[in-house]
């Protein structure tokens, strides 16, 4: 199909600072192979450049200064050092693009850039961030004055502005449209009128006929709005659309017919044939009641248009997401906190790819398995998923990759590794998963020899009990002997942590935190966030509390949003108390301290004694049972064929015929001794071995194969010192 009608796929404020949203990298990625034409741009980021430079901010100071308003005192520090401020803005905005790195050393001198109460966190400045480096802290710092300048906007003419989140309280479990539909017919903010600006810019430009807007978070729903009140304003003709995460989870039962004064459309779940059926509608080429899964108004009333027998495209058949478009070189890398997984989040620029449409285990009774893009599991193969890397390597010129996966499937995972490493593709790239049994040490091996820096995965709650409530399928000592084989291959482990699950006691909070302290002491886990149980309209405890022992809140279904539920543990404890001393002692874990304190210290009413084991973690660590080999399994040799060498051998009066291989690493040189016998065959047998191989040789093919050429058993060779050189150094059974 090759549409007549011009598409600008858009991002609202805001998102990131450091990346695209991936979601129109994706539809755009789709419509490409369509031969439909589409722009994009990510209003965030053009909003933020537009702000910070001496002209913007001169404009917010003018602002500032012509509204009567009392300002706090580090609102006036901040206007009394405006002439600093401006001198300083566009060369911190080159240094956060990288454009500017020697600045580091200016920055982190302290004397050149003025400084306000975000400032005021930097006594342990040094121990937060170790011996990461100048360039570290002067993001850092440089972080914290862009957020010093957000402060003052936020505190004095915008209260709705912030980096990630614009206007997002009044988005958040928003069962009324009243708050947002009273706030988007008062006059437009100060960031609004910046947003205006630069949608005006990209609509001259482009004239599109339909405008998507992609609206992932509560936080980018008012500045979608915003966006298509403008539209609908200045440019009556042009369509809008909303799709994405929020209108997916929020918005399927929308009753108020207000929204659709400032959009046309809403599409729900997988936005690709959506979009195409709206193109062919908006060409004249069918009517509205063949579109698919779409929201629109008509007649006064809201209608649901599900009449296309079309099915979705196959996750095959998407395309590679396209950056065309936008200016990659202009997101900024900030350190906004001293965690390290949040760091990958928004420090450097990722290329965003999904292996696998859907999660592969969707049981978890608190996660919204009854949506589209997570019941919908769709993988697909090495071959593409790697094709698609390759192409987007070649748009970007970034080699860097976040797998957005709900869980990356581990066998898939396995192939993925095995394709980078045989095309010889030199990557860095991370992933969310499942802590299961399946990562087993040699896989996790390869997952780094292929590029894996770091994968995070959910514990939610330390607690057996709670993990087979919630159908987590995997234990706390498998979760433990899992990041222990991540951790000792080099891999970053960040775990997302849960309180407050239904009937989850007092004493299951506090042996829940002594499990995560034996975790970070024992260093099997390097990074974490707590996060308190939230109810949601699509998962199993949403829709069956009861039988959970939860209790809904909710008197009745709102007219506008709905997802979040608010709800009560029947058990009667009080999840919420524990919070702030679950925040104070992760952060201190995280940094390698205060693994002595009683549990006690960091509450400030009484809590339980544990009753946890202090041994707990470390048994199961002792207990891992390793990578349990079957003839099933894949034998891969990760380095270059090393060199066979013959010779003999006198000891004791005695000779005897060895071989020798020479084995190098990027690090390294070692040897692995055999005798001649079993050198010969191995030499023989090393090609099979390689990742050269189209397809990889199984343990049982191998075994056959050397026991064919040898009159020993291969369980003789596979105990010899030899062998375990092998295994030690480049030789993986996955």
């Amino acid at each position: 199909m090759a549409s007549k009608i011009h598409t600008l796929l858009v991002t609202p404020p805001f998102t990131q600072l450091n990346t695209p949203y991936p979601a129109t990298a994706y539809l755009k990625g789709y419509l490409n192979t369509i031969n439909a034409t589409s722009t994009q741009v990510d209003l965030g980021i053009e909003v933020i450049l537009a702000l910070f430079t001496k002209d913007g901010l001169s404009r917010l100071f003018q602002t500032i200064a012509n509204v009567e308003i009392a300002l706090e005192s580090n609102e006036k520090r901040i206007v009394s050092l405006m002439e600093e401020y401006l001198a300083t803005i566009e060369p911190i905005i080159s240094f956060l693009q990288n454009k500017n790195p020697t600045l580091a050393y200016s920055i982190a001198e302290r004397d050149y850039l003025p400084e306000a109460s975000r400032f005021r966190q930097l006594d342990d400045l040094d121990w937060a961030f170790g011996n990461l480096g100048i360039q570290d802290k002067a993001r850092h710092l440089a972080t914290l004055y862009l957020e010093d300048l957000a402060d003052l906007i936020k505190n004095s003419i915008d209260p709705f502005f912030g980096f990630t989140r614009y206007a997002e309280r009044l988005s958040l479990s928003a069962e009324s449209f009243d708050p947002l539909y009273e706030s988007l017919n008062q006059e437009p903010s100060f960031a609004d009128d910046i947003l205006f600006d630069c949608l005006k810019q990209k609509l001259e430009q482009h004239k599109p006929t339909l405008v998507c807007l992609s609206v992932p978070f509560p936080g980018n729903l008012y500045g979608a709005l915003r966006c298509g009140q403008f539209i609908k304003e200045h440019n009556p003709d042009t369509k809008v659309a909303m799709g994405g995460g929020y209108p997916n989870t929020e918005l399927r039962n929308l009753k108020d017919v207000r929204l659709f004064e400032f959009i046309d459309f809403i599409t729900l779940d997988d936005g690709e044939r959506p979009a195409q059926l709206l193109l062919e509608h908006l060409e004249g080429k069918i009517s509205l009641e063949h579109l698919k899964r779409t929201l629109t108004e008509q007649n006064g009333k809201i209608e649901y248009l599900n009449g296309s027998k079309l099915p979705d495209v196959p996750f095959s058949q998407t395309g590679t997401p396209s950056y065309e478009g936008l200016e990659l070189d202009k997101y900024l890398s900030v350190i906004e906190i001293t965690n390290p997984m949040h760091r990958l989040w928004s420090d450097g620029r990722w290329n965003k790819l999904t292996m696998a449409h859907g999660c592969y285990w969707k049981k978890c009774t608190f996660c919204d398995i009854s949506l589209d893009y997570i019941k919908n599991y769709e993988p697909i193969s090495a071959s593409i998923i790697c094709g698609r890397m390759e192409d987007q390597i070649n748009q970007t010129g970034e080699t860097g990759f976040h797998f957005v996966d709900e869980a990356a499937p581990p066998a898939l995972m396995r192939e993925v590794a095995i394709e980078i490493l045989r095309r010889k593709m030199k990557v860095t790239w991370w992933t969310n998963i499942r802590f299961e049994k399946r990562f087993t040490s040699d896989l996790c091996r390869l997952l780094k020899a292929s590029g894996c820096i770091a994968v995070s995965g959910g514990l939610e709650v330390a607690s057996d009990r709670l993990l087979e409530k919630i159908q987590k399928g995997v234990t706390v000592a498998q979760v433990a002997q899992v990041t222990d084989n991540f951790t000792a291959s080099g891999i970053m482990v960040h775990a997302y942590l849960m309180y407050g699950f239904p009937t989850q006691t007092e004493q299951e909070t506090v042996d829940s935190l002594e499990m995560v302290r034996q975790l970070f002491e024992l260093g099997v886990i390097q990074s974490g966030f707590w996060h308190q149980f939230a109810m949601t309209a699509h998962s199993p405890v949403g829709m069956n509390p009861e039988a959970f022992g939860a209790k809904s809140l909710l008197a009745e279904t709102g007219s506008f949003a709905h997802n979040d539920i608010p709800h009560e543990d029947t058990q009667g404890t009080d999840h919420a108390i524990f919070s702030e001393g679950l925040r104070k002692s992760l952060f201190n874990y995280m940094h390698g301290a205060c693994f002595d304190f009683p549990l006690q210290e960091w509450f400030d009413f009484e809590i339980p004694e544990t009753t946890i084991s202090p041994y707990q973690i470390e048994m199961a660590i002792q207990n891992n049972p390793g990578t349990q080999a079957s003839d099933n399994n894949k034998l891969l040799w990760t380095l270059p064929i090393p060199a066979a060498s013959f010779y003999t051998k006198k000891q004791k009066g005695k000779t005897s015929e060895k071989c020798k291989f020479l084995i190098h690493t990027n690090q390294a040189s070692e040897t692995a001794i055999f005798s001649k016998s079993q050198g010969e065959v191995l030499n023989k047998l090393f090609p099979s071995l390689t990742l050269n191989n189209e397809v990889s040789i199984t343990l049982g093919k191998f075994r056959e194969a050397y026991e064919s050429n040898n009159s020993e058993s291969f369980d003789k060779l596979a105990k010899s010192q030899g062998w375990q050189t092998l295994r030690k150094t480049g030789l993986l059974i996955v």
